[in-house]
């Protein structure tokens, strides 16, 4: 097996790298290859991640190249970890945000929408390169926004592609844990689309434990970049599912919009520091082993979330992990060609959704306009559309109204030098 990382100069790339070693036998993986823009970037993640596999004794090849189509070539899975504009992009998108009284996050409302602009087509053009140079190969993506950046990917090119998140499998193992169960002995049942999804249902060994998996729903663990901002319990009881952790954003926006203010600073801005501590650790030749910091910069089990996929394709197992794949009618409520996060059966042949059963008006809304806002942000940034691009900030439940949607699109195009027509 040959594994081609797109973003191999990220710091995640140590957590993925040290998950793929400790399983290169079990897989049969012969080759990894570390793609970036930046070499000075690249060579030192990847000089220190030779260190951390040689003081393991797990090291396989691992190569680096700035030549895409090089890192492409004849592998069987692409793991794309892109992030077009880096962090001081991301800054601005937060800042954005801020700037108009919005949710700026990097994958929610302004600041999503913003690094949908600037990450489509980048990724359009790395899938045109596995197209020519690695036709079977299946391309995961992390690049968020995943599951818009996943439909843009299903919608304007050929490749084998399933979008992957680590929040799934993260919220999976905190519920287990918070069951005092083993992640094995828990099943859940989820709807929704990517950053926008509920846990419906908690078995705990084939039995229904979800009212219990309630009382602690309104505490849900969060990553480092959603606070300490817990839902009411009065509404997670009216409710009767789980709102995994980015709703934060659409159900306590006044709150989140609040909480970011205080902080006086962004969240780009604290990955920015968390960053240079990681690289200044991964140049010192004395440390040869995933350091503790690495978890401040966020992405919890992605290395897991990664190895259950790619195990799951490579051994055919048809077990069930929750993705981002083409609706294909299993959330009937939105469109066949749509991109849903839910579980699907996975095998040699790729993903296939499980149908959900019909979805609720309480959160059926909310899903059919951030779905038409992503359809509307798709073609904004294929197309270059500045029609689309205004109508996908208005339709967007945490966006602009009519009235301030022009000053908020040409802040955010002036700001990046993006043109759109």
């Amino acid at each position: 097996m040959k594994i081609a990382v797109i973003g191999g100069g990220s710091s995640y790339t140590p957590e993925l790298l040290d998950g793929l070693f400790a399983r290169a036998k079990a897989i049969g993986l012969e080759e990894v290859r570390l793609y970036d823009i930046d070499p000075e970037r690249l060579a030192t993640v990847a000089d220190f991640c030779l260190r951390m596999c040689k003081a393991s004794g797990t090291c396989i090849d691992h190569q680096t190249t700035t030549d895409l189509s090089t890192a492409v070539a004849g592998v069987d899975f692409v793991i794309a970890q892109i992030r077009v504009g880096g962090n001081s992009a991301r800054k601005e998108d937060e800042l954005l945000g801020l700037r108009h009284g919005l949710i700026g996050q990097e994958t929610t409302g302004v600041g999503g929408f913003a690094k949908a602009l600037r990450t489509i087509p980048a990724m359009l053009e790395i899938a045109a390169a596995i197209e020519k140079r690695a036709p079977d190969a299946t391309l995961i993506n992390f690049t968020n926004p995943s599951g818009l950046v996943t439909e843009a990917l299903l919608k304007h090119s050929r490749v084998r592609v399933i979008g992957l998140c680590n929040i799934p499998v993260t919220f999976h193992i905190e519920i287990a844990k918070a069951l005092g169960a083993a992640r094995e002995e828990v099943e859940l049942e989820s709807v929704g689309l990517n950053h926008l999804s509920w846990v419906r249902t908690v078995r705990l060994r084939g039995e229904d434990v979800t009212a219990k998996a309630l009382a602690w729903g309104g505490k849900a663990g969060r990553p480092a970049n959603l606070g300490e901002l817990d839902y009411p319990e009065g509404f997670i009881r009216a409710l009767g599912m789980i709102p995994m952790h980015y709703l934060r954003y659409y159900y306590l926006t006044d709150r989140m919009i609040e909480e970011m203010k205080k902080k006086g600073k962004t969240r780009a801005e604290e990955v920015m520091e968390v960053e240079a501590e990681l690289f200044k650790i991964y140049r010192d030749l004395t440390v040869n082993e995933k350091p503790a910091a690495l978890s401040k910069r966020g992405g919890a089990h992605y290395s897991l979330a990664a190895l259950e996929l790619i195990e799951a394709i490579h051994f055919d197992r048809g077990n069930v992990l929750t993705l981002d794949v083409r609706n294909h009618g299993a959330v009937a409520e939105l469109p066949a060609d749509a991109v849903v996060e839910v579980p699907c059966r996975v095998g040699r042949d790729g993903a296939v959704p499980l149908p959900a059963r019909p979805v609720p008006p309480a959160i059926l809304g909310l899903m059919r306009a951030v779905k038409a806002y992503e359809e509307l942000a798709v073609t904004a940034a294929v197309e270059r559309s500045r029609d689309a691009a205004l109508l996908a900030l208005v339709v967007h439940p945490l966006g602009p109204d009519a009235d301030h949607a022009e000053a908020v699109l040409e802040d955010l195009l002036r700001t990046h030098r993006l043109e759109l027509k």
